[in-house]
């Protein structure tokens, strides 16, 4: 019975999510192989994103909401590249080099900030990211066309400063996913893509094995036992939220290749909160990921993302109660599992607190 409680807080997220799946797949009347084409293309598209998040995870510093650091580095990347007109894979490809650079240094940056605010990573991230975003807005709305050549008419606003609302990055669309792509029916893969995204798994699970990665896990499971066995756990946490930014940047370039176009001021700005929420309904935890977890909630994730929408349609006649469901569904996610965090903390406190006593008890009778 208490493997059984145990299992159900453990994966009490997405439990809730397949129930409610199992309840609209019918009530959307949506066939299965449009659902099926739909997963493939959206695991293509946004894996590589929640994956990002898994290092800081492991390195002790909960959910890097600070990803679209790497998210908006990948964005100006894409600018640069539609500016010089490089198409086509050789277009990824250097978006991602130029990338790297901005990445990291907006990584060493918010590693420091972080730094200084032990124990309060997650909510001082998501500041970080508001913070960071002004940046960004203040360089393509005025730095570009002034101080950043952009002679593109196809970016550059009419003014002949800033950059234009949306960007059509026909130059690069689906330039990975159509590089090496399977056909199986009516369901198309995109192996390249994939490949990819498996290459991300295949260095996630290496770099936990090396030194590094171990200094991560020691760090995040106590951090003054890590100091005290001569690990260098601010360096250490500051690599963990660069690999993070770096990674968050291909994919968005990744994302963004798959769409086909680009909103310059707002593409960036809900990533961290729905890939963070994929990787809670997977199981996560605040203190816990994995791999398995990542891909599971991206499935669920936007399962619910089509779902939701069409289900709302059928019921009320309105698609716009799925819309409002399903973002009260994404916020909603990530404060039961952050609520869930906390009282696990607060049990596990009392537990030591108990046992602390009883040895001391103990201890006193055998006196």
């Amino acid at each position: 019975m208490e493997k059984i409680k145990s299992f159900l807080i453990n994966n009490i997220v997405p439990l809730m999510i397949l129930l409610f799946l199992m309840a609209a797949i019918p009530v959307s009347k949506l066939t299965g192989s449009y659902l099926v084409q739909e997963i493939i293309e959206r695991l293509g598209r946004n894996s590589f994103l929640v994956l990002s998040l898994l290092i800081p995870i492991i390195a002790g510093m909960g959910l890097n909401f600070g990803i679209i650091l790497g998210a908006m580095s990948g964005q100006l990347a894409l600018i640069f590249i539609t500016e010089w007109n490089i198409v086509g894979i050789q277009g990824i490809i250097l978006a991602s080099i130029i990338s790297i650079p901005m990445a990291i240094l907006l990584g060493i940056v918010g590693g420091t900030v972080l730094n200084r605010a032990k124990g309060k990573e997650m909510i001082t991230s998501m500041m970080l990211g508001f913070f960071v975003n002004g940046v960004y807005q203040l360089i393509v709305l005025y730095g570009m066309g002034n101080f950043i050549s952009i002679k593109n008419p196809q970016l550059i606003l009419s003014r002949g400063t800033g950059i234009r609302n949306a960007i059509d990055l026909k130059g690069v669309r689906r330039a990975l996913d159509d590089i090496w792509s399977f056909k199986i029916g009516d369901q198309t893969i995109p192996l390249a893509t994939f490949f990819v995204i498996f290459l991300l798994c295949i260095f996630i699970i290496w770099i936990k094995k090396t030194k590094l990665g171990q200094d991560m896990r020691a760090v995040g499971q106590d951090i003054e036992v890590a100091k005290s066995s001569g690990i260098m756990v601010d360096r250490t946490r500051i690599i963990a939220i660069v690999i993070s930014t770096v990674l968050a940047s291909f994919g968005q370039i990744i994302f963004l290749q798959n769409i086909g176009t680009m909103n310059t001021y707002n593409s960036h700005e809900q990533i961290g909160m729905f890939s963070i929420a994929a990787l809670l309904i997977g199981g996560a935890s605040v203190v816990k990921a994995s791999i398995s977890n990542a891909l599971t909630g991206v499935v669920l994730f936007h399962l619910m993302f089509i779902i939701s929408p069409r289900a709302g349609k059928e019921l009320v006649g309105s698609a716009q109660i799925g819309e409002f469901f399903r973002v009260f569904i994404s916020y909603g996610i990530i404060a039961l599992v952050l609520v869930l965090h906390e009282w696990r903390r607060d049990k596990e406190k009392k537990q030591e607190r108990k046992k602390a006593f009883e040895l001391y008890v103990n201890k006193g009778s055998d006196n």
